[in-house]
């Protein structure tokens, strides 16, 4: 008798990640893809640059994923800092005092993506297929169904969502998300500054705009700016050149000129969380569980997560029962995932809320966390020590006992523990 086929839809990043950690534990997948081959097998550049962990980069390269992925486009994530107002005040975020040259890498998301489909073309546990458009779901107590638009069916003892944060699949099933349009849009481009960036990131804040800008080999970098609607239409219409002049002044010269080496990318900012991630025979993985605001660069971190966290579950799952969805290590699943995002989820809404917002019984606070982060060297340690974690994503009691005392140990700037 053969293993049982899980299905899951959506052959993005987290879909495919999900589909080879399966077929690693000796599971067949399908996977269900609206868009045609060549677009996940050839991914356009999106702009995006996504902030790997150490433990995402540890679980892609567990996936075989990494060694897929050239070397010279992994950038090192050397320092991170973060600042409020015109006069850039703020504190950095340092991997030196943990003994390590970076705090993680920096990643083009379509190298991820290209990667990704690299290794699942190579895998014969896994299929997928393109240019396949749902015309329904279903999910009960014996059997998940998914019928194409062309009469073709599926069945399977689980499905599993992986269709980005405004997932059909999630809404067919009959899932609520609480939903929150923060009325702004990212613009994303490569550029190569005049000034060297030494791999470190910038995070700034104020004056109705975000601007960060992002470390990537070769001299180059990734201006993000997070502006109103409105402002992000006037800018888009900008010429190359001229689009540049703004980004100079927006940064107030920090940078030296800016040559622009790509086009300018446009993402409205919206962030979601399911309300539930699982149900009978099917599960939410990816931004179909949580979508993240992108302003502390974990969205791509926790969608690894939830892969990682579903693919022991239904593991264990099939260990013990020889079903994949066992309704109690589902809920193990969702427990989990709940409980590694919420506190993240909530503070990125907290940065967001504080840092963006002008209005001047706001401005205090910010003056105060900023303050905050430059005289407490342990608040630094703990923001470097949740990048450098390259352990399990659920840690025992003991090993996070172990981790705190870790960061509260003092160090010197080397790494060295002081006595």
């Amino acid at each position: 008798m053969s293993e049982p086929s899980i299905l899951v839809i959506g052959a993005g990043p987290a879909g495919l990640s999900l589909a080879r950690a399966l077929s690693m534990r000796g599971l067949h997948v399908d996977v269900i893809e609206r868009q045609p081959r060549a677009a996940i097998a050839e991914p356009a550049p999106d702009g995006r640059e996504i902030a790997l962990t150490r433990s995402s980069m540890r679980l892609l390269r567990e996936l075989g994923i990494l060694d897929r992925i050239d070397a010279a486009k992994v950038a090192p994530l050397v320092r991170a800092r973060v600042a409020d107002g015109d006069a850039g005040e703020g504190f950095e975020v340092d991997a030196g005092p943990f003994g390590h040259e970076a705090l993680g890498s920096l990643v083009a998301n379509s190298d991820i993506r290209a990667a990704a489909w690299a290794v699942v073309e190579a895998d014969p546990r896994i299929r997928v297929h393109f240019d396949a458009r749902v015309a329904s779901v279903a999910a009960g107590s014996r059997t998940a169904e998914v019928v194409l638009e062309d009469g073709q069916r599926f069945e399977a003892p689980l499905l599993v969502a992986a269709d980005s944060r405004f997932s059909s699949t999630r809404r067919a099933l009959g899932i609520p998300v609480a939903m929150h349009d923060f009325g702004k849009t990212m613009l994303v481009s490569r550029v190569r500054p005049e000034q060297g960036h030494d791999g470190v990131a910038w995070e700034w804040f104020g004056h109705d705009q975000t601007r960060a800008l992002l470390p990537l080999n070769d001299g180059l970098a990734s201006a993000v700016l997070t502006v109103t609607g409105a402002e992000a239409d006037a800018l888009l219409a900008l010429a190359p050149d001229a689009y540049a002049r703004e980004l100079e002044a927006r940064y107030r010269g920090r940078f030296g000129a800016m040559v622009p080496e790509g086009p300018v990318h446009a993402y409205p900012l919206v962030a979601t969380w399911a309300h539930r991630f699982v149900g009978p025979r099917f599960a939410l993985v990816g931004d179909a569980a949580v979508g993240m605001h992108p302003v502390t660069a974990h969205g791509f971190n926790l969608g690894l997560a939830s892969v990682e966290r579903l693919a022991c579950a239904v593991a264990d799952s099939m260990s013990r029962h020889g079903d994949p969805a066992d309704p109690a290590l589902l809920a193990r699943y969702q427990r989990r995932h709940r409980a590694g995002c919420a506190t993240l989820f909530l503070g990125t809404a907290l940065v967001v809320r504080v840092f963006t917002d002008d209005r001047l019984p706001l401005r205090p606070l910010r003056r105060a966390i900023i303050g905050a982060g430059r005289a407490l060297p342990p608040l630094r340690r703990a923001l470097a020590d949740a990048l450098l974690d390259d352990g399990p994503v659920d840690p025992t009691p003991l090993q996070r006992l172990r981790r705190g005392f870790e960061v509260l140990r003092p160090r010197s700037p080397g790494g060295r523990r002081l006595q």
